[in-house]
Order: C-alpha cells, then sequence, then structure tokens
C-alpha cells in the first residue's frame, strides 16, 4: 500500500493537469499505479485491504476526472461511484489482483508437486499454531475467488 501512495503522489501533479486529455491520464494510471501489483499473484487479500485498495483506486480516478462539471455529466457535485466506472472502463484493482492470483495458481497447479514451489503454497506447515482464528492460507483464498466466479470447487 505504501508503495502505491508513493507511485501516486510521484505522477499525482500529471493526474490532475489540466492540460493532458483523460485517456492519457488513465493510461498512465493503468501503466504507473497498476504495476505496483507486480507480485501481488501470492497474497492472500483480505477484505480489509481490498476495501482500502478500492477506496485508494477511486481517490485516483477522482483526481483524473476532477470534480463533476457540465462536461461530464451535465451539473457540478460529486462524482458517484457508478458514474466512475461508468467513465473508466478499466477493471478494479480487486479484481485485477484475483485474476492475477488465478493465473499463478494454474500455473502452480501445472507445475506439478516434484517443484518446492508447488510443496511451499500448497504444502501443510509444520509447527503449533497461534491461538485464535487461524488465518486464511492462499489455497483458501483461491476456493473463495472460484466460488465467486461460480466454477465452483470439486
Amino acid at each position: 500500500m505504501k508503495s502505491g501512495n508513493a507511485c501516486y503522489h510521484s505522477v499525482q501533479n500529471i493526474l490532475c493537469s489540466s492540460l493532458l486529455f483523460k485517456n492519457i491520464k488513465i493510461k498512465t494510471h493503468r501503466n504507473i499505479i497498476l504495476s505496483v501489483l507486480y507480485g501481488c499473484a501470492t497474497l492472500s487479500l483480505t477484505l480489509r485491504e481490498g476495501r482500502r485498495l478500492r477506496l485508494f483506486e477511486k481517490r485516483v480516478l477522482r483526481r483524473i476526472f476532477g470534480p463533476k462539471g457540465e462536461e461530464v455529466i451535465g451539473k457540478r457535485g460529486k462524482l458517484h461511484n457508478e458514474e466512475l466506472n461508468d467513465l473508466c472502463s478499466s477493471p478494479n484493482i480487486v479484481r485485477v489482483m484475483k485474476s492475477r492470483v488465478m493465473r499463478w495458481a494454474g500455473h502452480v497447479a501445472r507445475i506439478g508437486e516434484s517443484r518446492s514451489v508447488y510443496r511451499d503454497l500448497v504444502g501443510k506447515p509444520e509447527g503449533k499454531r497461534p491461538l485464535g482464528r487461524p488465518r486464511h492460507k492462499w489455497e483458501d483464498n483461491i476456493n473463495m475467488n472460484l466460488k465467486e466466479l461460480g466454477w465452483g470447487v470439486g
């Protein structure tokens, strides 16, 4: 999250500039801000983190499109989330993360059980568990993503 904020602040002047077209700003957002997601395929995304990422993305998109003016929808005011989704056709940041996780899961499943990556991600750790509710494992998140997509788990 910190690297995303640092990336955002480094291009903040570009994103709010009135001299650039909005499509250039959106491409900048996709190329720079979404590049922070490199390596996110092995992370377990919690609901809180997902909410924070969506809020961050909405803040960046509001910066790109500026305050709602007559040229956007015809009246002044605040851009609502539905209007932001209509203006920007790119998928939200959480969906991008989940698709990358699913792509990595397919890759891990294909490489076979003999490789250490497979054993590390799917294997069971040894030792005592800490007190409290167990954390979601990476494999549990894969199963939840499959259920969300409607593919079901066998």
